[in-house]
């Protein structure tokens, strides 16, 4: 699902934000990335759908090189990656099912998206993934007349309203109460088994990566500095990854 060889980010400042990452990621994986802020998690996710262009280096995402792509091509590569923000990033005069069918919007001849003429089927998709994610009766309340977790769950379930092949999650927690973190993993674990869409998720809080992953990546000033299975990350090597001790992989 996921090729990156060499894969680089200097941004215009001088920052390198990421530096020679080399990782595969196969079909169906859920994977935790951490990592002190400022590591690299949030821009190693952005290239993969193309919101952040390499300066070297490529990546590939169900065999698409997506650093080649642009404007047209790039819009329709989009339409098969689910991006989940920290911010929730929705419309909020709209409603719960408003909001999740701008997932759809890929599907649609450009002129009926403008004008939001969905179809049936499209309706039917956006009530059913709001019923996945835990908001039947919610489809036509505003979102900004809902709580913090329950626009976040919107969030996700415009994100599979995009029926995707992979999703990426920037720290959806980090914006809730810490109570709603397991709610929000665990919708995201669900669609993943249910439906075996490839996950990574940039989480803050270690005991979540380990209590949902099955893998981790770890960066550290933009270098990955593990790769492994979640059983093998053990407290020793964490607190060398947040202290920067780690040689480079």
């Amino acid at each position: 699902m996921i090729e990156a060889k060499g894969l680089g980010v200097v941004f215009p400042n001088g920052t390198e934000a990421l530096r020679d990452i080399n990782v595969t990621i196969d079909d169906g994986e859920f994977v935790a990335v951490i990592g002190l802020s400022g590591a690299g998690k949030s821009t190693f996710l952005r290239t993969l759908n193309g919101l952040v262009r390499p300066t070297s280096g490529t990546v590939r995402v169900g065999g698409v090189e997506v650093n080649r792509l642009s404007g047209r091509s790039l819009a329709q590569f989009r339409r098969t990656v689910g991006f989940i923000f920290q911010q929730f990033n929705l419309v909020t005069r709209l409603t719960a099912i408003e909001n999740v069918l701008h997932g759809r919007l890929g599907y649609l001849p450009t002129w009926r998206g403008v004008l939001g003429l969905y179809g049936e089927r499209d309706y039917e998709l956006a009530a059913g993934y709001l019923d996945e994610v835990g908001l039947a009766g919610k489809e036509h309340v505003r979102v900004d007349n809902l709580s913090g977790g329950q626009q976040q769950r919107v969030a996700i379930a415009r994100a599979m309203a995009q029926q995707p092949q992979l999703v990426l999650a920037d720290e959806p927690m980090a914006s809730l109460d810490p109570r709603l973190s397991d709610v929000i993993l665990g919708l995201l674990k669900s669609y993943n088994e249910a439906h075996g869409v490839t996950v990574l998720v940039n989480i803050h809080v270690l005991e979540l990566a380990r209590r949902y992953a099955r893998r981790v990546l770890a960066f550290n000033q933009g270098r990955l500095v593990f790769d492994g299975p979640t059983e093998t990350l053990t407290d020793d090597l964490a607190a060398q990854i947040y202290a920067g001790s780690l040689e480079a992989l």
